[in-house]
């Protein structure tokens, strides 16, 4: 299981766009080449992003001076998982791995699935505000400790 480089690219650059602007409201268009600048990107590498992004709904593009890009929603209303979507990433594991015992793809397709629920609870307001520490959720009768008897 592994989140692209396309999509931590995707989410660091949003997340810069949200930071420059009062929760995605207000507040001019941000150049790519600024948004590379502050997050130490590719200007090149963001244009493909952004194409799929604008696509997605996620972001509108300014054209002129002063152009640039604007987050189509505000921050709190964007989750990471919807950007990560955006850009054709993936979270999931099982399909990608080769044939072998079911017990086994279940298991990481259903860690994708956890990962997925995850970011889909983070919002770009969460990454900005530093609200994403303590957010994972053990799960409901989950989680025998060593030497634990199972149920």
């Amino acid at each position: 299981m592994r989140l692209s480089t396309r999509g931590r690219y995707a989410v660091m650059a949003l997340t810069e766009i949200a930071r420059r602007s009062v929760d995605g409201q207000g507040g001019g268009a941000v150049p790519l080449a600024e948004i590379a600048a502050a997050q130490a990107l590719s200007a090149a590498y963001l244009e493909q992003l952004f194409g799929r992004l604008r696509r997605a709904g996620l972001v509108c593009s300014v054209r002129g001076p002063g152009g640039g890009y604007l987050l189509a929603r505000p921050a709190h209303a964007i989750s990471v998982a919807e950007v990560v979507d955006a850009v054709d990433d993936t979270i999931t594991g099982g399909e990608s791995l080769p044939a072998g015992p079911p017990d086994q793809r279940d298991l990481w397709r259903e860690l994708g699935e956890q990962v997925r629920l995850f970011l889909a609870a983070i919002t770009l307001a969460d990454v900005v505000h530093g609200r994403t520490l303590g957010r994972a959720v053990p799960v409901p009768g989950g989680l025998s400790g060593p030497g634990e008897a199972e149920p």
